[in-house]
C-alpha cells in the first residue's frame, strides 16, 4: 500500500488530488454536533494544499436513497473543513454534473474544493458493478490521483471506495494508515494482557467480532443493551430490557467456548433501570433506581451499568497492556445513564496501557462527556470498519489500496 508520503515525494503542485474522506459527521439541521471526523483528514488535506495539489474532497453523510436531499448536504461539512484549514472550501453542489466540473476546473494549486454527498447518485452504493464502475468513471474524470483516507467507509464495497483507485493512481492518507497501524496492535503480537469492552444495543451486531476475538482476547467485558441477551442466557429476568431471544443460542456458546478457552466474560453485576427510555431532547429526569443483575423487576428497562458494576470493569482494565472499546455501557446521551460510559473512558484514561476507542458511538461518547482526546492511545474514525477488522474480514477499501 503506497502512502501519501510517496505521493507528495513524486510531487503533486497543479495535480487534482480526489481525497475519499469521510465527512459523515451528525447534524442537527445544519449544525455539526461533533466533526471528530472532520478533523481526522485535516492533515492529509493540508499537507496536499501546501504541496500545490488541487485537491477535490468526496464523502458521504447519512443513508439517502440515490438522489440529492438537503437533509443530508455536505454544505455544513464544506464550511467546517474550511475553517478547520483557514483556507476558503470551494463547494459543489452535485457529485459529477456541471457545478462539480466548473468547480474542480476552477481550483487554483493549493486550493480544495468539497463535492456534494456521493449517495445522491445511485451508482456509489450500487450492487451492480456496472452502474458502480459508470459513477467511478465519472468520478475519475475530476482527478489525476486518487487518495483514500475514509477509514469509516472502507468496509462498504462503494464506488468511490472500491472502484475508483482501480482508475487511477492511488495511495493512503495519513488517516488509514494511522487507523491500520493502530489495528494491526490489537490483531498481531498484542501486548497482554489484552481487555476488550462491547457495547451498544444490539448482541448481533458485534458476534463476528466476539468469535474472532475469543481466539484472542485475555478478557471481553460486555455493557450497554447487548448486555441484557447475555444476562437472559444465563438464566437472569431483564424486565422490559432490550433483548434478542433469537441470539440466547449464539450467545450461551460464545460463554461456553470462553471458559473452555480460559477467557474471562465480565458481565454487569447491578445495573441502572427505568420504567422506560429516558426522553433524549428534553433530557428530562428518568427517575432511576439501580438492582442487582440478577433480580431486575419485570416491567424495568436495563439503560446504564451500576456503581459496583463500573468498579469492577475499572478494576478489570487496570492491568490491561492493551484494551479496545466499541460500544457505549448505557443510554449515554442522557445524565442519569451516562455513569457507565464515563467509568470506562475515565478506565481507559487511567489505564497504563494502549487504549483504542473503536469508533461509533464510543468516539463520539469520549467527547460529549468532555474527555481529553489525547489522553487515549487512539480514537478511531470507523466502528464499522475496525470491527470488521478485527473479525479478520478483507475491507473492500483496504484492498482497493494495495498494489
Amino acid at each position: 500500500m503506497k502512502t501519501i508520503d510517496e505521493l507528495l515525494a513524486e510531487g503533486v503542485a497543479g495535480k487534482r488530488v480526489f481525497v475519499r474522506a469521510d465527512l459523515n459527521v451528525p447534524l442537527d439541521g445544519t449544525t455539526i454536533t461533533d466533526d471528530g471526523r472532520i478533523r481526522a483528514v485535516v492533515p492529509t488535506i493540508a499537507k496536499l494544499a501546501e504541496a500545490g495539489a488541487r485537491v477535490v474532497v468526496a464523502s458521504h453523510l447519512g443513508r439517502p436513497k440515490g438522489a440529492p436531499d438537503p437533509a443530508f448536504s455536505l454544505a455544513p461539512a464544506a464550511t467546517r473543513l474550511g475553517e478547520l484549514l483557514g483556507a476558503d472550501v470551494a463547494f459543489a453542489t452535485d457529485t459529477v454534473g456541471e457545478s462539480a466540473t466548473a468547480t474542480v476546473a476552477g481550483l487554483a494549486d493549493g486550493r480544495v474544493a468539497v463535492v456534494e454527498n456521493l449517495r445522491f447518485n445511485p451508482g456509489e452504493t450500487s450492487k451492480d458493478d456496472a452502474e458502480r464502475g459508470a459513477f467511478a468513471d465519472r468520478l475519475a474524470e475530476l482527478a489525476d490521483v486518487y487518495v483514500g483516507d475514509g477509514f469509516g467507509a472502507v468496509h462498504r464495497k462503494h464506488a468511490s471506495v472500491y472502484d475508483l483507485p482501480a482508475r487511477l493512481p492511488h495511495y493512503a492518507g495519513y488517516l488509514i494508515a494511522t487507523e491500520v497501524g493502530v489495528l494491526k496492535k490489537l490483531t498481531t503480537d498484542v501486548e497482554r494482557p489484552y481487555a476488550v469492552v462491547l457495547g451498544g444495543a444490539k448482541v448481533s451486531d458485534k458476534l463476528g467480532v466476539i468469535d474472532h476475538l475469543l481466539e484472542r482476547a485475555d478478557r471481553i467485558l460486555i455493557g450497554g443493551g447487548m448486555a441484557y441477551t447475555f444476562l437472559k442466557a444465563q438464566g437472569h429476568e431483564v424486565g422490559s430490557s432490550l433483548l434478542q431471544e433469537d441470539q440466547i443460542p449464539a450467545v450461551q456458546e460464545y460463554l461456553r467456548r470462553a471458559e473452555q478457552k480460559g477467557v474471562e466474560f465480565v458481565l454487569p453485576v447491578d445495573v441502572v433501570v427505568a420504567p422506560s427510555f429516558p426522553d433524549l431532547k428534553t433530557k428530562a429526569p428518568a427517575h432511576p433506581t439501580t438492582v442487582a443483575a440478577d433480580a431486575m423487576p419485570a416491567g424495568q428497562m436495563g439503560l446504564d451499568n451500576g456503581p459496583e458494576t463500573n468498579k469492577l470493569y475499572a478494576s478489570k482494565l487496570a492491568d490491561a497492556a492493551t484494551v479496545f472499546w466499541n460500544g457505549p455501557m448505557g443510554v449515554f446521551e442522557h445524565p442519569d445513564f451516562a455513569d457507565g460510559t464515563r467509568a470506562v473512558a475515565q478506565a481507559l484514561v487511567d489505564s497504563p496501557g494502549f487504549s483504542v476507542v473503536g469508533g461509533g458511538d464510543s468516539a463520539a461518547a469520549v467527547r460529549i462527556l468532555g474527555f481529553d482526546e489525547n489522553a487515549f492511545g487512539h480514537i478511531s474514525t470507523g466502528g464499522g470498519a475496525s470491527l470488521e477488522y478485527l473479525e479478520g474480514k478483507t475491507l473492500p477499501g483496504l484492498a482497493a489500496l494495495e498494489d
